[in-house]
């Protein structure tokens, strides 16, 4: 007889719900991810136009924590604490935001009038 048939008839409907399972603890504590996470979010958001890498971070909480992870783990790690892996470009310190716009907006008619003629 089947394990799913034999849980069924010896504690009904309640018998076949997903129970908690058991599994390795994660290597970070809560507090330790918290503080990852202002790490990961400051460096974001620096002026400068610095960028993280998943070395970057691996080798933060090998040097934090002292905790080694495998290097693959630290994107499994990441989506597991609700960040995207998308990388852009940083912004250029000096960019300025009105030149960019003017740049854009004097291609586009560019390309406007070259249609048109």
């Amino acid at each position: 007889m089947s394990k799913w048939i034999q849980v069924f008839l010896e504690e009904g409907l309640d018998g076949l719900k997903e129970k908690p399972r058991t599994g390795r603890p994660s290597f970070l504590s809560h507090q330790e991810k918290q503080q990852l996470t202002k790490y990961i979010e400051e460096s974001a958001a620096k002026p400068d136009g610095g960028r993280l890498t998943g070395h970057d971070i691996h080798n933060y909480i090998t040097q934090t924590f002292g905790k080694a992870y495998h290097p693959d783990y630290i994107y499994i790690l990441l989506k597991k604490m609700g960040f995207s892996w998308i990388t852009s470009r940083s912004k250029h310190p000096k960019q300025c935001d009105k030149i960019q716009e003017d740049l854009k907006n004097s291609k586009w008619k560019r390309s406007l009038r070259s249609l048109v003629t």
